[in-house]
């Protein structure tokens, strides 16, 4: 932070205390929405009500008085919250905290929805000081920090334990995966072989060897890192659409359909009967979530580290790299009300923060910490999960830029894969549309190699 920040903090309180409608000398209705958020994440509203509640508690102690109301509201999906948030802000009527993927910042703070939360809390202070700072990255844009990560996860590749048995692994064969994946000794190709594998021995059903995520999303940015793209320039700051890379992920998912390992109408299926097939070895391979642990454990698979390994995604090539992605969820405090009102927002963000609240969450939802000072939490550093996931996967994770054009350029690639895995498109097809196509719509925002 700053020093003219940091004085804009102190002003901003000492104004609060000493006017006649002090921070605390009246009473607040704090609102907080959350997307993409199920019954196992529901810390991510409550974290806020409890941090309120110390709030209080410590404005007691010093005799002042402060009394918060928090209103709470969760969306399962994240459509229908973008939606109802954008609607809300341009009425005015937007909740004061946001819990929201990384990847909005940058169209949200363009358009005036969200304030920057440095200038209402210290950075250098605990705990935001103990944030990893690649999180604390993740969450800034035009030189300016505008939110807090709300939680921290990665996207590993799964492998089911008794069917790479059953193709002839030893115990130590599985046991040195990841090291042989991060090594580039272990390719995605290898992954299709050992799928194929496992289908021809009747070990799962046809178009089961290897069963990627059934929608799109954030994971298919890594397969396209595995074949050595680029996203972002950071000279530059310009989107990287990368042709050889690209056609060689289009290519990759083209050729799972042509062995017979993955569906060409794959994409589409049902995410619950997903769910329940990886869980429950009607998979071979697979690609997913860290917070999917929790559901294979819902899915009726009590032995999870007994029967399933988990790695980076393989490199694809010589091109690329064993790699994964990290989609941090954020707190964005909205520009719904007046500089009181987002002070408040902010330092309930800020204690919400702080590791045993944020460890709650983590553990109550298979996610990762949002800082190292989380590994002192002996909720957090006694859940195995939490601990080699974090060693394992969180220092090699990359992340999709804060970019204004980010999403149309998303929304293309994913287009081009799609026609190419379901054979609407030849491979080579599908990639010179994608790039006719940011050609024309996002010259200026992309750089071509």
């Amino acid at each position: 932070m700053t020093i003219s920040k940091t004085l804009k903090v102190a002003a901003l309180t000492a104004a609060l205390a000493l006017s006649s409608t002090a921070v605390f000398a009246t009473d607040y209705t704090i609102s907080v929405w959350a997307g993409g958020t199920g019954e196992s994440s529901h810390y991510r509203v409550d974290n806020i009500e409890i941090a309120a509640d110390l709030m209080m508690r410590e404005a007691a102690v010093r005799g002042e008085e402060l009394n918060i109301t928090v209103e709470k509201k969760i969306f399962s999906g994240w459509d229908d919250f973008k939606q109802a948030f954008t609607l809300a802000a341009e009425s005015g009527t937007a909740p004061n905290i946001a819990v929201t993927g990384h990847e909005d910042i940058a169209p949200w703070s363009q358009a005036g929805l969200i304030r920057p939360i440095e200038d209402y809390i210290d950075l250098d202070a605990w705990p935001v000081n103990s944030i990893y700072p690649n999180l604390i990255e993740i969450s800034s844009f035009n030189g300016q920090v505008w939110g807090l990560p709300q939680d921290a996860e990665s996207r590993p590749f799964f492998f089911y334990k008794p069917h790479l048995k059953a193709i002839g692994y030893t115990d130590e064969q599985i046991d040195a995966l990841p090291e042989k994946v991060l090594a580039g000794e272990y390719t995605l190709y290898n992954a299709l072989d050992d799928a194929k594998k496992m289908q021809d021995a009747g070990l799962v059903e046809a178009g089961k060897g290897f069963s990627p995520r059934v929608s799109n999303g954030p994971d298919y940015w890594q397969f396209y890192v595995s074949f050595g793209g680029e996203i972002l320039d950071e000279e530059t700051g310009k989107l990287v659409f990368n042709k050889q890379a690209m056609t060689d992920m289009y290519q990759f998912f083209s050729d799972a359909v042509k062995m017979g390992v993955t569906s060409a109408t794959h994409l589409g299926s049902d995410w619950g009967q997903w769910y329940n097939e990886v869980a429950n070895g009607k998979a071979g391979t697979w690609h997913g979530g860290t917070w999917h642990y929790g559901r294979y454990i819902k899915e009726g698979q009590e032995d999870f580290f007994g029967n399933i390994q988990f790695t980076l995604i393989p490199a694809g090539n010589k091109n690329g790299k064993a790699n994964t992605v990290t989609h941090p969820l954020v707190y964005l405090v909205s520009s719904t009300g007046d500089d009181a009102v987002a002070e408040v927002a902010a330092n309930l963000i800020s204690i919400a923060s702080e590791p045993r609240l944020n460890t709650l969450h983590a553990i109550a939802s298979s996610h990762l910490g949002i800082s190292d000072a989380q590994a002192s939490i002996p909720l957090y550093a006694n859940d195995r999960w939490a601990s080699e996931a974090t060693e394992r996967l969180l220092p090699h994770a990359v992340s999709m830029p804060n970019s204004t054009e980010f999403g149309a350029f998303w929304n293309i690639m994913f287009k081009g894969l799609e026609a190419s895995w379901t054979g609407q498109k030849s491979v080579a097809d599908a990639v010179a549309e994608v790039e006719a196509e940011y050609k024309s719509t996002m010259a200026d925002a992309i750089i071509i190699k």
